[in-house]
C-alpha cells in the first residue's frame, strides 16, 4: 500500500509546498473528501472551495474544485482570497454540505494546507477527517481514482465571498458605534486574506483605519510566519509605540486569528485578550452563557465565569474540539491560546475579524484604551503573566521529546511544588501560582512550552525549569 502522505492535525492537514503538499496529493486528498461528502451527506447540495494568499493556493484550489465536480458536485469556487471564516459563513448561507479551503494559516510560507469545513461550518471532527485520511493510500495507488473535471465545467460557479460575510458581521457588531468613536485603528492582516476589511467596513465615519502588510507577498517577508504573536509584529509594534493609535489589531494568515497591540505599543498577550472578549461579553454587553477554552488559554476565563456566575468548560486544543461544545452547551464564547475565538449565533469556528470588532466595540463604547481595559478585567482576576516558547527540534525527533516527557515526575518546579497533573492535551503541571505546559506540534518538528503565573518574576525560572523537564537543558 502507498505511504500516507495525508496527515490532520490540530485544524487540518499542513505540509512543505513541493514535498509532500503537491498537486497530486491534493487531488488524492480531494477525492478522498468527495468519497466521503457524498458518503455521508450526498450530493444534492454544493461544496464550497476557498483559498488564501499563501503561493499557489488559487491554483490549488482549482485542482480541489475539479475534483468534487468530477465527482458530480456542484462547486462554489471563491474568486479572490479570503478569510477562511468568510469560507465558512457561505457554507451556511448557501445551506452546502461542507467545503475545503486551501490555507496554512500561520505556518511558515513553505507551507500550504487543507481545511474541511463539514455543514455547519466549523472544523471537522477528528473521526471525519480520519476517514478522509483513511481513504488516502488507496486513490494514491489506483490509476484513474481521482475524477477531475475540467477547469471550464458548469457545475464549477465562482463568487466572491466577501460581501455577504462582511454583512453578517455587521449584524453582530455595533459598526456604526465603532465609525462615530473617533478611534484611530492600526491593522496588520500580516499579507494575508484579511486584507483590506476593516478599512471597508469602518470607512465613512470619524474613525480611521491605517493597515500594513496588505499586499499579497507569499514570502512573508520580515517575519517567520504569519501567525500574530509578538515575536511577529516587531514592525506593527514599533508603529504603535507613535502613539498616534488608539488601538492596534493584526490578523492571521486566513484571519481566523486576532492578536492585539495596545495604545503604547504593547502587546496584549492572546490569553489577556481572550479575558478582555470575555469580559466584554460578559461585563459591557451584560450577556450570559457558558464559556468553553482550551486547555492552553487563560486561568482568568475561569476567574471571569465564576464572577459572572456562569460555566466554564475546558477542552484539548483545536476548535474541532471547543466547536462542537460550544454549539452542545450554547456557549457565549470559546477561545483557544492560539488567538482563535468563536462566538454565539456566528460560526462554531475561530474568526478573527469579528474578534477584531468586539475589541474595537469595547474600546468605543466604553471610551477607554486596550491597556485600561485590561486592568478592568484585572480588578476582577488579578494580573496573570503568560509566555509560549516554540523551540525547533531536529526532524524525527518528536518521539523521543514525547518519551522524555512521559517519564517526567517533577516534585517542583521553580522552587514551587507541583500540586497536580493532567494529560488532556500534552504534559500540564500545576503550581499553586499557575501552570506549566508541553505540546508537540502535530505539523512541524516543534516543542511548545507554556506557562501562565500570577507573578512576572516566575515567568522565565519556569519556562528554564520546563526546558530541563523536557530534556533540552
Amino acid at each position: 500500500m502507498t505511504e500516507n502522505p495525508v496527515h490532520f492535525g490540530t485544524d487540518g492537514w499542513r505540509a512543505i509546498i513541493a514535498e509532500t503538499f503537491t498537486f497530486e496529493n491534493v487531488m488524492a486528498c480531494a477525492q478522498a473528501a468527495a468519497d466521503h461528502f457524498a458518503a455521508t451527506y450526498g450530493k444534492g447540495q454544493p461544496m464550497v472551495v476557498g483559498y488564501d494568499t499563501r503561493f499557489l493556493s488559487d491554483e490549488f484550489a482549482l485542482s480541489v474544485a475539479r475534483v468534487l465536480a468530477g465527482n458530480g458536485f456542484r462547486v462554489q469556487l471563491a474568486n479572490r482570497p479570503a478569510p477562511t471564516p468568510a469560507l465558512s459563513y457561505r457554507i451556511i448561507e448557501t445551506q452546502a454540505c461542507g467545503g475545503i479551503v486551501v490555507t496554512s494559516s500561520h505556518n511558515p510560507f513553505r507551507w500550504n494546507g487543507i481545511k474541511v469545513k463539514p455543514h455547519y461550518g466549523g472544523s471537522a471532527s477528528p473521526e471525519f477527517v480520519a476517514e478522509i485520511e483513511r481513504r488516502v493510500p488507496a486513490i494514491l495507488a489506483t490509476p484513474g481514482a481521482v475524477k477531475l473535471a475540467p477547469s471550464t465545467a458548469e457545475s464549477i460557479e465562482r463568487f466572491d465571498p466577501i460581501p455577504g460575510y462582511l454583512a453578517t458581521l455587521g449584524e453582530k457588531v455595533d459598526i456604526p458605534r465603532i465609525k462615530a468613536a473617533g478611534l484611530r485603528v492600526a491593522v496588520d492582516p500580516m499579507y494575508g486574506s484579511g486584507a483590506g476589511l476593516f478599512e471597508e467596513l469602518l470607512a465613512g465615519g470619524k474613525s480611521t483605519v491605517t493597515e500594513i502588510h496588505g499586499e499579497r507577498n507569499p514570502a512573508f517577508p520580515g517575519i517567520r510566519a504569519p501567525e500574530p504573536i509578538e515575536s511577529n509584529l516587531g514592525e506593527f509594534m514599533h508603529l504603535m509605540a507613535s502613539r498616534r493609535y488608539d488601538i492596534g489589531i493584526a490578523n492571521d494568515g486566513d484571519a481566523d486569528r486576532v492578536g492585539l497591540v495596545d495604545e503604547k505599543g504593547n502587546y496584549v498577550d492572546q490569553l489577556r485578550a481572550f479575558a478582555l472578549l470575555v469580559n466584554y461579553m460578559l461585563g459591557e454587553r451584560g450577556l450570559r452563557g457558558p464559556i468553553v477554552k482550551s486547555v492552553t488559554t487563560t486561568n482568568m476565563a475561569a476567574l471571569l465565569a465564576k464572577h459572572y456566575g456562569v460555566d466554564l468548560y475546558e477542552t484539548p486544543v483545536g476548535f474541532k474540539h471547543i466547536g462542537p461544545l460550544m454549539m452542545e452547551k450554547d456557549a457565549l464564547i470559546g477561545g483557544e491560546e492560539s488567538g482563535g475565538y468563536g462566538f454565539r449565533g456566528h460560526l462554531p469556528e475561530r474568526d478573527g475579524i469579528l474578534a477584531g470588532l468586539y475589541l474595537l466595540d469595547y474600546a468605543a463604547a466604553t471610551g477607554k484604551p486596550p491597556s485600561e481595559l485590561l486592568e478592568r478585567v484585572f480588578q476582577i482576576t488579578g494580573p496573570h503573566y503568560y509566555e509560549r516558547i516554540d523551540i525547533e527540534l531536529e526532524p524525527g525527533s518528536n518521539e523521543r521529546f514525547k518519551a522524555n516527557l512521559d517519564a517526567a515526575r517533577p516534585g517542583e518546579i521553580a522552587g514551587r511544588p507541583v500540586r497536580s497533573s493532567d494529560r488532556t492535551d500534552g504534559w500540564r503541571f500545576f503550581i499553586d501560582e499557575g501552570w506549566l505546559l508541553f505540546r508537540l506540534s502535530g505539523t512541524e518538528p516543534l516543542l511548545r512550552i507554556y506557562t501562565e503565573v500570577t507573578a512576572s518574576t516566575l515567568v522565565r525560572p519556569v519556562l528554564d525549569a520546563g526546558r530541563q523537564i523536557a530534556g533540552l537543558a
